[in-house]
């Protein structure tokens, strides 16, 4: 395989690269799981080093599996973030095992701490909270420490509606940063519309949340995948978009690509420079290689072979 550069991409297949996007997406991440990995034969063919992978743990997924998958990226080249979801993790003694398992083999420093997609604990633990209380990633010495973020709000955490629970649990977090040296940050589920968003991460800085939001963005993918994963990950009112795009006979059968979410934001961001949502991170739906290839394309770190083999 030939050996890659990075660069910045001027121009792109239909046109220059709008600047406001290309500040967006600058240090974006993605999300992979082992047997998504599996499927890349390299990873800096992709993705510029130092682009933060995280590491989807699914229920049934081996802890070994993991950290191979995290052993292997890190030597690649990349900072690596496995997910801790804790309804799976069986009791304290297996969260420090997890953990030094991660720094023994892969020198892990940080780590997405979420409640996990299971609706009964494994053991002890059902929310993210309970992880962070047992101290053990503060006496491991992490760096970062990224819970989740819901712009549409999540059922699972407020059965009946609203978000009441769920800003409990965000202003728990946010006094819980004020007494930790791990940077913290809120990793969000992807929507498809920017005004919600807009008003959601507005609404949690007049809160007093100001905590830095990388904000969830599907990446391009056939349409009836991504209806498919948005129904399963609880996406909500924002569905509308591919539901609308799905009634159009012109557009059912082309990939949905995360262009005027992607476009708006960034120029909000770029007309309000505090704004809180500070990165992007992408959820892969329609492949590792087709995510990176968009982000390549509008304005994302650009490749070019030197010394092919």
């Amino acid at each position: 395989m030939a050996l890659l550069n990075f660069k910045k991409r001027e121009t792109v297949e239909n046109g220059p690269v709008n600047p406001t996007v290309e500040a967006f997406l600058k240090d974006y991440s993605i999300e992979v799981m082992p047997r998504t990995a599996e499927k890349v034969e390299d990873f800096r063919a992709l993705l510029p080093e130092g682009t933060r992978v995280y590491i989807a743990h699914i229920e049934g997924t081996p802890i070994e599996d993991m950290v191979a998958t995290a052993k292997r990226l890190a030597a690649e080249g990349y900072p690596v973030m496995p997910h801790f979801p804790a309804r799976i993790i069986k009791d304290a003694k297996t969260l420090e095992n997890w953990i030094a398992m991660y720094q023994g083999e892969a020198g892990v420093d940080q780590a997405l701490l979420l409640a996990g997609g299971v609706a009964a604990p494994h053991g002890d633990f059902h929310c993210s909270m309970q992880l962070m209380e047992t101290g053990l990633f503060d006496k491991a010495g992490f760096k970062r420490l990224h819970v989740a973020g819901h712009p549409e709000g999540n059922k699972d955490i407020d059965p009946k509606g609203g978000d009441a629970n769920v800003m409990d649990a965000l202003r728990w977090k946010q006094k819980f940063s004020e007494t930790t040296d791990a940077q913290m940050a809120l990793a969000t589920q992807f929507c498809f519309e920017a005004k919600p968003i807009i008003a959601w991460a507005d609404g949690l800085k007049a809160a007093g949340i100001d905590l830095p939001i990388h904000i969830g963005i599907a990446g391009p993918a056939k349409l009836q995948t991504l209806i498919k994963f948005a129904i399963a990950c609880g996406v909500g009112p924002s569905l509308k978009v591919l539901q609308k795009r799905a009634m159009d006979v012109s557009k059912l059968l082309l990939p949905y690509e995360p262009n005027d979410v992607v476009t708006e934001l960034a120029a909000h961001k770029a007309a309000n420079p505090d704004f809180n949502i500070t990165n992007v991170h992408f959820f892969p739906l329609g492949g590792i290689k087709t995510n990176a290839t968009w982000a390549i394309n509008n304005g994302g770190a650009s490749t070019r072979p030197v010394n092919p083999t």
